[in-house]
């Protein structure tokens, strides 16, 4: 679809309905991806189409309640006609989901605990509601509709500030006995290593997310002041130094910046090379903010993978990047939704 402009936070939809013969009125199924910070919402047609979205900035002092209270009401105002037949809401959270009821039991950026937010989605929308892990609908969007698209057997791996993914084997999205399949940015990578915000240290997350990054770029400009004046100066001080900062600085040559990310790609590939042993997959997705930012990470690492993976898991493999860009998780959490009202699981 060709882009439009989108709007800011709090205004009216983004995006005008497509033709009609794109998709039935009763094929619509709502979308919501929940952040920290910022909602976003899309109406999603059987085919994957965004017919409107919308994104709406929040507080993470908000309460479930009032978060709910504003889905539904931008499915009403700001989706306006485009969300009159949609016939099931799904919803994206960073946390960890009881999917079996849609309770959302703990989120990393979100002061809620145990919280049956399916329940109060469909109370406030009117509409059969599920409610998945972020990380898990943006892969079902990438896997029905993006760069895993017709694949069985694919991973997808999103590094952000965090580190998700999502595996589906043999045609069929793995949840876990408890819902947290998919949780690959907490393999252990480094034993007795640097300090994770899970319990555990040595994470590929505590190497590779965007706020691993950060902290070791500002360790290395403290400890070596003579090599860091170019990260101190994009940032405006030590303590300012982002993922952001060091991809910025790395693009203007910057040789501690490029050190840090070639440490990057060794962790990552580290990483990688423990998946596709283990899983197996066809395709290998990676997306999320750091690899938008630096989308060289993934031949500079895919080398690496090549060389250090057993032979047999590397020759049908492919390493691809994510094609749904922000769109993912609302796609894969309207998907999700259908699933529920066609009562079977992808």
């Amino acid at each position: 679809m060709p882009n439009k402009p989108r709007t800011r936070p709090g205004s009216a939809s983004d995006r005008a309905d497509p033709p009609a013969d794109r998709a039935r009125p009763d094929s619509l199924t709502i979308g919501v991806d929940m952040g920290g910070t910022k909602i976003a919402l899309a109406v999603v047609s059987a085919d994957g189409s965004v017919r409107a979205s919308h994104r709406h900035a929040t507080e993470t002092t908000d309460s479930a309640d009032q978060i709910v209270a504003v889905i539904a009401s931008c499915v009403k105002t700001c989706l306006g006609d485009s969300a009159r037949g949609a016939k099931a809401i799904g919803a994206g959270v960073a946390g960890q989901i009881r999917e079996r009821d849609g309770t959302l039991l703990w989120a990393p950026n979100l002061p809620w605990r145990n919280v049956p937010l399916a329940a109060k989605l469909a109370k406030a929308t009117g509409l059969p509601a599920m409610v998945t892990n972020d990380v898990r609908a943006a892969t079902v969007g990438e896997w029905k509709f993006g760069a895993g698209r017709g694949e069985r057997d694919l991973v997808c791996l999103f590094i952000g500030t965090g580190v998700g993914g999502g595996i589906v084997a043999d045609g069929h999205l793995q949840n876990g006995a408890s819902s947290t399949a998919g949780e690959l940015g907490h393999l252990t990578i480094v034993s007795d290593g640097r300090s994770c915000h899970c319990p555990n240290s040595g994470c590929l997350e505590a190497y590779v997310g965007g706020w691993a990054i950060a902290e070791r770029a500002r360790e290395l400009a403290k400890s070596r002041p003579n090599d860091s004046g170019r990260l101190r100066e994009l940032a405006g001080g030590i303590d300012r130094i982002t993922a952001e900062t060091v991809t910025d600085a790395y693009r203007g040559g910057d040789p501690l910046s490029q050190e840090i990310l070639e440490a990057t790609v060794e962790y990552l590939a580290a990483g990688l090379v423990s998946i596709v042993n283990s899983l197996n997959p066809k395709v290998l997705i990676l997306g999320g903010g750091v690899i938008e930012g630096l989308p060289s990470l993934i031949p500079a690492t895919e080398a690496l993978v090549r060389q250090r993976a057993l032979a047999a898991a590397v020759a049908p493999l492919r390493m691809v990047r994510a094609g749904l860009g922000e769109d993912a998780g609302v796609v894969g959490a309207a998907d999700r939704a259908r699933s529920l009202l066609e009562r079977e699981a992808p």
